[in-house]
């Protein structure tokens, strides 16, 4: 039964998806009560089979199968999954959204391939999943399809995490010639060569996916999709699943060595590198774009340093966290028709119930206790203090960044507008002005989850979680870290409050990562490109147009001489056949069929005298007798 629930929660949202995507128009009245049962049902299940923890594996090749389940880490993540789909839908069924069977229809979709990554515990299994999550991410990001920038936005994000995707198939490849199997748990066995390739395909692929350095640039494109588009994607899927790949892996990370150190390096320096981009941003999804990668660093870096508990409680603090932020943006920009902070000034006193929810959002963000991402950033501080101290430093120094990126966000929202009327609206689309009641329930709903996650870190319920995942924390955050981590964000918050956020413009263009990726990649890229096209056209292009004209010359000395050799040739020898087949007839005409003829009038005169003696007298018999034996006596005396 424990399998058949677990088979639902990713089937289910899959088909019913599919059948929205493909019914167009003739279901829109049933498309949103059709799509939040789903997305209800299957949050229930998701809640079930995480006490229940089913397993299903299922034939690949031989000697690896495939297969699905929900260990320890899936039995917290998969649920958060299902309820911020579900809140998500909810709000963007409030909303409205152009479309709606393919809107929903592809939300579903994604939210079964995030719920296969969640539960995969093989190679084969996570590609599927990984390919049809990356696929409809690029739908979604560029849904209003008639708009070439956002196309071309989805695009870019679809190329540039594609590109890291490649790690993956470079790792499955590894694992096999490895001999270690496909399962997660025997990549750590792999021989000692295959194992480094392993760990580096995973790490490259799951980077990608969770924007972080270098690649971290695409999720600023990524925010031309929908709001709750936004808010699915870039809080408990898409980019936390490369958070959550390298969390699942963290033994293998561990056993290469070197995997592990640049992991929690990569983790660490992304989170101070895009909070200071996220500091320098005048619009709001671009300050929580930067954000997610920030924040997401905090968990590669746990991932780095073994902290698989504290990673994981995390991810799921981020996750009602950062929907929650990105859909009070969306309730905003569907409202007044803008993000940039400048024209949001004053916005949270206008609508009183988003401004208090975002504000609990961003106060969790910055670090502030008790609230969520406060004790569960400390706690994998502390495994990140025991590695290495220069990392915790970083760590530290991120984390005073993110409450400098939250305050400013926040005091900017609530501050008094020195502006009346509607000045800078409407700048990026029509606004409503006004906020869909049933906005309130996901919001509110998400803020109390970012709010009270947090309580997961903190002991004794840190040691349990521990426990539940199989691997307990060897680090714990004592009661002066808390305390020093919580007066740190307030002393931040307050200097922001003071003082005002710092404008960095050397970070407001994402470190020109962008600029740098084209003239590191795109432009080789291009110029290889180009050289191949001259190389085609002026090299293989004549080269074969050459060849060409040989064969076409050789084809008409062929056909020459076909003209006046073979077929003549086989004219004469026409001719000759004829010449022979007539004087053939000719002798056939006037010698065997005389001889045969002549033969037969012998032989018919022969025959007339052979019956004239048969005239059936007695005395002709009689006499004819006498006459032989009188020859035979004559010749009788002649031969004597």
């Amino acid at each position: 039964m424990s399998a058949l629930s677990l088979s639902l929660v990713i089937l289910l949202p899959g088909i019913v998806g599919i059948g929205l995507t493909l019914s167009g128009d003739r279901m829109r009245r049933a498309v949103v009560p059709i799509s939040l049962g789903v997305a209800t049902t299957t949050a229930a299940l998701a809640v079930a089979v995480a006490f229940a923890r089913p397993v299903i594996r299922f034939p690949f090749i031989a000697g690896a199968p495939a297969g699905l389940a929900v260990d320890g880490l899936a039995a917290f993540i998969l649920p958060t999954v299902s309820i911020v789909s579900l809140l998500v839908l909810i709000f963007a069924a409030a909303e409205g959204v152009m479309a709606a069977s393919r809107f929903h229809g592809l939300m579903l979709i994604f939210a079964s391939a995030v719920a296969i990554t969640v539960t995969a515990t093989t190679l084969p299994t996570l590609l599927f999943a990984w390919e049809i999550m990356g696929a409809a991410s690029w739908a979604l990001v560029g849904f209003a399809w008639r708009d070439d920038s956002r196309v071309f936005a989805g695009l870019t994000a679809f190329i540039t995490t594609r590109t890291g995707d490649l790690g993956l198939y470079l790792a499955a490849g590894a694992a096999l010639v490895g001999g270690s199997g496909l399962a997660f748990a025997d990549l750590p066995d792999a021989a000692t060569p295959w194992r480094n390739v392993i760990a580096a395909g995973i790490l490259v692929a799951a980077l990608g996916k969770a924007a972080q350095l270098p690649f971290s640039w695409w999720l600023s494109r990524a925010m031309a999709g929908p709001s709750p588009v936004s808010a699915l994607l870039h809080s408990a899927a898409l980019v936390a699943m490369g958070g959550y790949l390298l969390l699942r892996v963290a033994p293998l990370l561990e056993a290469t060595g070197w995997a592990a150190t640049t992991t929690a390096w990569v983790g660490a320096l992304t989170a101070l590198a895009l909070g200071a981009v996220a500091v320098a941003q005048r619009d709001l999804k671009q300050l929580l774009a930067a954000s997610t990668a920030a924040q997401l660093g905090f968990v590669v870096l746990a991932a780095g340093v073994g902290s698989v508990s504290g990673g994981m409680t995390f991810l799921m603090a981020h996750a009602a966290t950062k929907a929650l932020l990105f859909l009070a943006a969306g309730a905003w920009l569907t409202a007044l028709g803008t993000k940039q902070l400048s024209a949001l000034r004053g916005v949270a006193r206008r609508w009183p119930i988003v401004g208090i929810t975002f504000a609990i959002g961003t106060l969790s963000l910055a670090g502030l206790a008790p609230l969520s991402l406060w004790a569960a950033k400390d706690e994998l501080l502390a495994g990140a203090l025991e590695a290495s101290p220069a990392l915790y430093i970083v760590g530290l120094a991120a984390a005073a960044l993110s409450a400098a990126y939250s305050g400013k966000a926040l005091f900017v929202v609530w501050r008094r507008s020195r502006v009346d009327g509607e000045s800078g609206y409407d700048t990026e689309q029509p606004g409503t002005r006004h906020v869909a009641a049933w906005t309130a329930l996901p919001l509110v709903t998400l803020s109390i989850a970012a709010a009270l996650l947090g309580i997961l870190a903190l002991p004794p319920l840190a040691g349990t979680v521990g426990r539940i995942l199989g691997s307990p924390s060897s680090a714990a955050p004592g009661i002066l870290e808390l305390v020093g981590s919580a007066v740190l964000a307030l002393a931040v918050l307050a200097l922001v409050f003071w003082k005002g956020a710092p404008q960095p413009k050397w970070a407001l263009n994402w470190l020109g990562l962008e600029q740098l990726t084209h003239v590191l990649v795109i432009g080789p890229t291009v110029a290889v490109s180009r050289a191949l096209a001259r190389f085609d056209d002026e090299v293989l292009d004549r080269g074969v147009v050459g060849m060409a004209q040989n064969v076409a010359r050789g084809a008409r000395s062929l056909a020459r001489f076909d003209d006046s050799g073979l077929d003549a040739m086989i004219e004469a020898t026409a001719r000759g056949t004829a010449t022979t087949a007539d004087a053939a007839a000719r002798i056939d005409t006037r010698g065997v069929d005389g001889a045969v003829e002549g033969i037969a009038a012998g032989l018919r005169r022969l025959g007339r005298l052979a019956r004239r003696p048969q005239t059936g007298q007695v005395h002709q018999y009689y006499a004819q007798i006498t006459i032989v034996i009188g020859v035979l006596f004559i010749l009788m005396l002649v031969v004597r």
